[in-house]
Formats: C-alpha cells, sequence, structure tokens
C-alpha cells in the first residue's frame, strides 16, 4: 500500500500525523505560546458602563462641572466683599454730603446725592448678584440644560461686568467668571446637564 510522496506536503504523511506546525483538518489551530488567544470575529469591546455618550448619562458629577461649582461660590463671597466696600464707600459720600463745610457747596451736593444713590444701587446689585450666583451652584446637582445655558449667560455677564466698569476689583470676577463658562460648556459638563434625571417619587 502506497502512502504518497513523502517529500509532497500536499500528500497524506505516514502515520496519519498532521506535520508539524500545521493544523490538520478539523484540529483547531492553536495560537504560539505567549500569545493571548481570541475568539473568531471582531476583538471584544470592553463593557458598558453609564458614561457620557450613553441615555443614563455620567452618575457623578465631573470634576470640571464640580470646579465650575466652587467658583461660583467664590464669586458669591467677592460679591459679599464688594458690596461692603460699596456701603463703605456710599456711608462716607453720606457723612460728606453732612458736614457743615460742604452744605453750601451745590455743586458737591448734587454729585453726592448721585454718588450715594449710585454707590447704593451698585450695593444692592451685587448682593443680588451674589445670591443668583449661589442658586445656580446650589442646582448643579440636579439642574438640566436650562441651568447650564443660564450659568454660562451668568459667566458672561459677570466677565463683561469685570472688564467694566469694575476693572480693578473685576479682574478676579472676570478669571472666575470666564472659567465657569469654560468648565460648564465643556462636552462633560454637557453630558452631566443633559444627563437623563432620576425620577422624582
Amino acid at each position: 500500500m502506497s502512502f504518497g510522496d513523502p517529500n509532497n506536503p500536499y500528500g497524506q504523511q505516514q502515520g496519519g500525523q498532521p506535520p508539524q506546525g500545521q493544523p490538520g483538518y478539523g484540529y483547531p489551530q492553536q495560537a504560539p505560546q505567549g500569545v493571548p488567544q481570541q475568539g473568531y470575529g471582531y476583538p471584544q469591546a470592553p463593557p458598558v458602563q453609564g458614561g457620557y455618550g450613553f441615555p443614563g448619562g455620567p452618575t457623578e458629577m465631573p470634576g470640571g462641572v464640580k470646579a465650575a461649582r466652587v467658583m461660583l461660590y467664590v464669586i458669591a463671597g467677592l460679591q459679599v466683599i464688594g458690596t461692603i466696600f460699596v456701603a463703605l464707600a456710599a456711608a462716607a459720600v453720606n457723612a460728606a454730603k453732612n458736614d457743615a463745610t460742604l452744605q453750601e457747596d451745590v455743586q458737591f451736593q448734587q454729585l453726592a446725592d448721585y454718588s450715594g444713590g449710585v454707590l447704593w444701587a451698585i450695593a444692592v446689585f451685587a448682593v443680588l448678584w451674589g445670591v443668583f450666583a449661589v442658586v445656580l451652584a446650589a442646582k448643579f446637582g440636579k439642574g438640566g440644560n436650562g441651568l447650564r445655558v443660564t450659568t454660562i449667560v451668568f459667566g458672561v455677564i459677570t466677565a463683561i461686568l469685570g472688564i467694566y466698569p469694575f476693572v480693578v476689583m473685576g479682574l478676579v470676577h472676570t478669571i472666575l467668571a470666564v472659567l465657569v463658562v469654560v468648565f460648564v460648556a465643556k462636552s462633560d459638563g454637557g453630558a452631566w446637564f443633559n444627563r437623563q434625571q432620576q425620577p422624582q417619587y
């Protein structure tokens, strides 16, 4: 009985064993030693978690959003400090207006009335703006996209007011406000504010 040419790699070898290094018919292929084995088809994908691109959205507030929240509280604190200074300036103007030597100076009295009124208006605005910052920051945990847009608008207005008219006092406000806008407008901020909200019972 003939087993074919022993030098023919395609012919059946003696003893019925497949040649070394080549898989036999019906035998599964084995990966070389040290090479991780993978199944057929596409490589395995990592398990899906509730991340930014999925309907559930992130379950924990991203670091940038947390930083923006802290900056809003800092802006509110600076508003309080600014209110104190403005109120002291308004009180000083009122005291100067009541000075006996300046009471006959009509121009000064008009300027003092105007300045005092403007300063008190600025003080009230600073308090309200600070309260607004605190309200925005407090809602970061559960707020939706409307809160995100409102925070961006708040940051832009605060940055503009920091540049003009309160250039010296407002420089820190401007920097903080710009950072708030950047952190809230980033993709992870959008994912946080657009995430699916938990139903309220």
